[in-house]
C-alpha cells in the first residue's frame, strides 16, 4: 500500500476498485474507475489525502489525467468526497457529477467541512481530511432522478436513493449491468467474508438516516437485477438478492433499536450503541465470523459508533414527531 504502488482490483468491462488508502487503513475505502474508449470516470474519490493514490493508479493504467471526463461523487460525505476539489484541479477535462442537494457543497464547501468536524472533531478532520477546496460552479454538473450520461459507448443513469443521505444517488452501467451505490447498499468489509460469502450491513451514519427510505432503496437496486453492485466500502458483490435481505433485516432491527430507546431524551446513544452492538455481535456470529468482544471493536467499533449516531438522530426525529403529534 503506497503511492507508487497503489492497490488496483480489475474487473470486467472496464471497471477497476482502487484502494484510497482513507485512514491508513486496507480494503475500507474505494474509489471506482469506469474506462470506455478512451474515456474515463471515477466514482468517489476519497479525501484529498487519497489524490496522489489515484493519480498514480491512472498513471499504471496508462490513462492520461485528460481522459477523465467525470468525477462522480454518489453523495457528499468525506469519505466519498472530500477530495473532490482536490482532483478536479488535476483534471482539466472532468466535470463533477453530484446530486443536486450536494452541489452547493461543492462548491462552498464550508458548511460541509464545520457539519463533520462537529462529528469528529478537529484532531480526526486534520489527520484524515485536511482542507477542503471548493469546485467552480462551472465545472459542475447537478444530475436529477433518471438523468444520463454517455461515457464511451455505455450509458450511465443516475438514480436519487435517499436512506443513506438526502444527497445520494447511484450509477447503472449499462454495458456491466452493475451499480456503483455509495452507501446505498450497505457496506461489505473484504475482511469479513465467512464461507456463507460477503458480510453485509447498512450505513446509517447521521443526519439523515431514515429505515423507510433505505428500505426502498435497496429494492430498487436490487429490482435492476445487476450482475454486480460496486459498494464504496468495499468493491465489487455479486449475491444481490441475499445480501438484500441481510440489509432488510438489518433496517428494521435498527429501527427497532431506535424505538426502544424514543423514550430517553439526550441519554438515547448510550443504550442504542449497546443494543447495536449486541445485534452486530448476534450477526457476525450468525455469519460464522468468529469475533471475540475485542475484535468485534477492532474491525467495526467505528462504523458501530456512526450507525450508532444516526438512529439516534433518527429517533430524536420520531420523539419529536410523536410529542407534536400528542400535542395536536
Amino acid at each position: 500500500m503506497s503511492i507508487e504502488n497503489p492497490t488496483i482490483l480489475p474487473f470486467d468491462h472496464g471497471i477497476y476498485a482502487i484502494d484510497t488508502e482513507f485512514g491508513g487503513l486496507d480494503m475500507m475505502d474505494a474509489s471506482h474507475l469506469i474506462v470506455d474508449n478512451g474515456e474515463a470516470a471515477f466514482v468517489d474519490v476519497g479525501s484529498n489525502f487519497s489524490i496522489p493514490v489515484l493519480l498514480s493508479a491512472l498513471e499504471k493504467l496508462d490513462i492520461r489525467r485528460d481522459q477523465v471526463r467525470y468525477v462522480c461523487v454518489t453523495h457528499v460525505h468525506l469519505d466519498h468526497a472530500g477530495g473532490a476539489g482536490l482532483l478536479m484541479q488535476e483534471l482539466p477535462e472532468a466535470t463533477l457529477v453530484v446530486h443536486p442537494r450536494g452541489a452547493r457543497h461543492m462548491i462552498d464547501p464550508t458548511a460541509l467541512y464545520e457539519g463533520a468536524r462537529e462529528v469528529y472533531g478537529d484532531e480526526t478532520m486534520k489527520k484524515h481530511y485536511g482542507e477542503l477546496i471548493p469546485v467552480p460552479a462551472g465545472r459542475l454538473r447537478e444530475v436529477q432522478d433518471g438523468d444520463t450520461l454517455t461515457l464511451g459507448q455505455r450509458t450511465l443513469t443516475f438514480l436519487d436513493t435517499a436512506g443513506h443521505a438526502l444527497h445520494h444517488y447511484c450509477i447503472h452501467d449499462d454495458t456491466a449491468n452493475a451499480i456503483f451505490s455509495g452507501d446505498t447498499f450497505g457496506i461489505a468489509y473484504r475482511g469479513l467474508t465467512s464461507d456463507r460469502g460477503r458480510f453485509i450491513f447498512p450505513a446509517a451514519t447521521p443526519v439523515q438516516f431514515d429505515p423507510p427510505k433505505a428500505h426502498e432503496s435497496v429494492d430498487r437496486l436490487a429490482g435492476y437485477q445487476p450482475s454486480a453492485i460496486y459498494l464504496t466500502h468495499f468493491s465489487q458483490v455479486t449475491e444481490i438478492d441475499r445480501l438484500a435481505e441481510d440489509l432488510h433485516r438489518d433496517l428494521d432491527a435498527y429501527a427497532e433499536i431506535g424505538s426502544r430507546h424514543l423514550e430517553a431524551g439526550d441519554g438515547q446513544y448510550p443504550g442504542i450503541r449497546r443494543d447495536l452492538k449486541a445485534w452486530f455481535a448476534f450477526r457476525a456470529k450468525e455469519h460464522g465470523l468468529a469475533l471475540s468482544d475485542e475484535e468485534l471493536e477492532d474491525q467495526l467499533g467505528m462504523d458501530i459508533n456512526l450507525n450508532s449516531q444516526g438512529i439516534t438522530v433518527w429517533a430524536q426525529k420520531q420523539a419529536r414527531a410523536g410529542s407534536a403529534t400528542t400535542k395536536v
